[in-house]
């Protein structure tokens, strides 16, 4: 655990705790746990280390009041240069998921420190697909396996869904939109998207291409939904990795 603003964040490390760090920021309903065993392999891939950690209110971490605000990820990205200091990474390399992603771009876009930026499934706006399919989340939470699924990596699962589904299916949500920060972002991107992911198009990765000032790759990989790194791990570790190498 560290601690920040009274919180006890999950966390845990892989290789070195000196220079370029990734930083793993996880998705909506994910944890530390949830990249299972990605964030070890990325580091010994990359010959990085590799700090990864659990938001308050998911894994293992501290719980937050209910209900979040629809600025939640806002809140996040304002919270993680705190995080960094505690945890000791000065140099860090984000690599976020769908939310995360999210939070990384807000971090990025204010200023805080990026080498640069690893990005899978990343979104900058709402769109209708995607708050669709969220809508059919919250139907499989209340009505099916889903929360049972959920249960087995949050330690309290109800505040990990509901903090996170509300805010996006909050009808002020429609409006949300964070591409002002993207000019603001000089540091290289790398994206990952599946073409078969059910939250977000491609759409969202030409939307950061065009607004970011610095260099910005894409790779979409296919037969690949929301999570590359666990529905085709082998080629998101291989792009990821050449990224890195690129980087120097």
């Amino acid at each position: 655990m560290i601690e920040v603003r009274g919180l006890h964040l999950e966390s845990e490390w892989h290789g070195p705790r000196s220079g370029p760090t990734l930083v793993f920021l996880h998705e909506g309903l994910g944890s530390t746990a949830l990249w299972r065993g990605f964030p070890k392999q990325l580091s010994e891939a990359a010959r990085l280390g590799a700090f990864v950690y659990s938001r308050a209110g998911y894994g293992q971490s501290d719980a937050v009041p209910l209900p979040r605000p629809v600025s939640y990820m806002h809140d996040e990205a304002a919270l993680l240069p705190e995080i960094l200091r505690a945890a000791g990474v000065g140099d860090p390399i984000l690599v976020g998921h769908s939310d995360g992603a999210s939070i990384a771009l807000l971090h990025a876009g204010a200023g805080g420190k990026a080498r640069a930026l690893i990005l899978e499934a990343p979104h900058v706006f709402a769109e209708e697909a995607g708050l669709r399919s969220i809508e059919q989340m919250r139907d499989q939470y209340e009505r099916g396996a889903l929360r049972e699924r959920l249960a087995r990596w949050h330690r309290d699962v109800d505040a990990a869904f509901w903090g996170w589904n509300r805010p996006w299916l909050d009808p002020e949500f429609h409006k949300w939109n964070i591409e002002e920060s993207l000019p603001r972002i000089a540091a290289p991107m790398l994206l990952v998207q599946g073409e078969n992911d059910e939250y977000g198009s491609a759409a969202q990765l030409e939307a950061i291409r065009r607004g970011a000032r610095g260099p910005v790759e894409i790779a979409m990989l296919p037969e690949c939904g929301h999570s590359p790194h666990r529905d085709k791990p082998e080629e998101t570790l291989r792009v990821m990795s050449e990224f890195l190498r690129r980087l120097g």
